[in-house]
This record gives structure tokens, sequence and C-alpha cells, in this order.
């Protein structure tokens, strides 16, 4: 038998847009090693205060500005504030390249990135992050999804500051209870909470949408974790489910949403896939 020539592979490269909690495990995660990739940029904020730490790498990336990273990388994992998702993810997907997005609120205020993604043949990914069962409710959706309602309970801590609660003059910080600060549509909680609700987000999108998907929002002060509890009820299946995500550094944020983002790069290049 003839010996068949294998082309070498090459390595798709990555960029890091935000090195927050998120952000730096990403980066770890990448320098240690994910078959396939290479992570060769980041991007941050502030770069002086990152660069200790950088330079311990394996292999220090580059450290570029916003609008840099496109020509640098295949590939952006955005865990950035949301006010420059645009920014970050427009250049790569109207490249016809692949933008990781972890502020997935954003998308509602800017979807005609959806349409450049569509039209350049590039790809916006958000993943699954702090919530469980979205392949299951992708599957629903292909069928009929009756109703989707999330109820949300955090700690007072992961709340303070949130824009509605600025707006309506809510004060949390002395409560002593659980107390229900919101109840509305995904679209209306990503707008009030955009630091807080991108799994909302994440959940109408796999669903049927931000004006469909209900949700309440809870302070909890004897809360220490971020919970989660969906219901849905469609046409093919009848579900709940929960979460209590441990917060990270940032009380906002849990950790298992680096670990999301880490899982869905290690798909990119395995030989077994498992789930949708």
């Amino acid at each position: 038998m003839a010996n068949v020539l294998k082309r070498p592979r090459t390595d798709l490269r990555v960029a890091v847009a935000g090195l927050g909690p998120i952000g730096t495990r990403v980066v770890q995660a990448l320098d240690q090693g994910i078959d396939g990739l290479a992570l060769v940029a980041v991007s941050a904020q502030n770069p002086g205060k990152h660069q200790c730490w950088l330079r311990h790498l394996q292999t220090t990336p580059a450290v570029l500005p916003i609008e840099a990273l496109c020509e640098a990388a295949d590939i952006v994992i955005e865990c950035a504030p949301s006010r420059l998702v645009r920014s970050i993810v427009a250049p790569f997907v109207g490249n016809g390249k692949t933008a990781v997005v972890l502020s997935a609120g954003a998308l509602l205020e800017h979807d005609d990135l959806i349409d450049l993604a569509r039209q350049n043949r590039g790809q916006i990914v958000v993943p699954t992050g702090a919530l469980i069962g979205l392949d299951a409710v992708t599957a629903a959706a292909v069928g009929t999804i009756h109703s989707v309602r999330m109820m949300t309970r955090k700690p007072v801590a992961g709340l303070i500051g949130a824009p509605y609660l600025v707006e309506n003059h809510i004060d949390i910080e002395h409560i002593s209870e659980p107390l229900r600060i919101f109840e509305g549509t995904a679209r209306e909680a990503a707008k009030g909470f955009p630091a807080n609700l991108n799994v909302a987000v994440a959940l109408s999108l796999a669903g049927i949408g931000p004006d469909r998907t209900t949700l309440e929002i809870w302070a909890d002060p004897a809360a220490t974790r971020n919970i989660h509890r969906i219901e849905v009820d469609s046409d093919s299946a009848r579900f709940s489910m929960s979460i209590e995500n441990i917060p990270s550094e940032n009380p906002k944020t849990g950790r298992i949403t680096a670990l999301s983002v880490i899982a869905y790069l290690r798909k990119l290049g395995a030989a077994l896939r498992v789930g949708t």
C-alpha cells in the first residue's frame, strides 16, 4: 500500500481579550497546552498590571490593543466589559473568524454582529458558562418550546451596583432576608444587570429568545453561591435543572464560567466530542 502523506496540522491562533478572573484562567489553560491551539496574544485595559505574571508563562503572548488582535489570531475569547464587545467581535467575524463571547447580553444590543458573521462565514460562540442543560434546550428548540422560566438567587455582594438597582433606588446592602429585586424578560434583565445575567441571555438564545424567556432575580444575604434554577416546557420534553456556582474572585461570576470556555476550546481539537 502506498504511503499516504499527512499534511502537517497548523495550530489555531488564540487571543484573549480581558484579563479578569475568567481571562486569566483561560490564558493559563492555553499556556499549559490545549491540543491544536496556540495562545498568541492578549489584551487588557491596564497591561502593566499583568506584565509580571504573563512573563512567567511558558510562552509569553504579545500584549496588544484590541484593534490589533484580529490580525494576530484566528479565534478571540472575549472576557471584557460588555461595552467593548463590538470592538472585539466585529473584526473577527467580519473576517470569517471565530469570536467566543462571554458578555452575551451585549449581543442583544448589537445583534447585527450575528448578520455580520453570517455574511462573512464567521462564527459567534456563546459558551455554556454558568448554566447546565443548554444542549437540552437547544434540542427542544428544534421542535416547539412553550415556556422557559429561570430563577436566579445571588449573594448580595454579586449584585451591588447593578444599573437596575441604582435606577430604581433599591438598597440591598442591609437586607436581612431574601428579596426579589427583579421579575421580567431576559432582555430586560440583560440591560438591568449586565454583569450578572449573561446566563439568562445564553439560555434565551438557546431556546425561545430574550423576549419570551422570563426571569426572577433574588438577592439573598445568606447565599454563598450563585444559584440558577430553570424550568422548560416543550412539545418534546418537560424538564427542570438547577446549578449552584461557587463565585470566582469576582463575585458576579462563577468559577465554572472559565472552565466552560476551556472545555469548549478542548473540544475543538478533540478526537471525541460529547454533547450537541
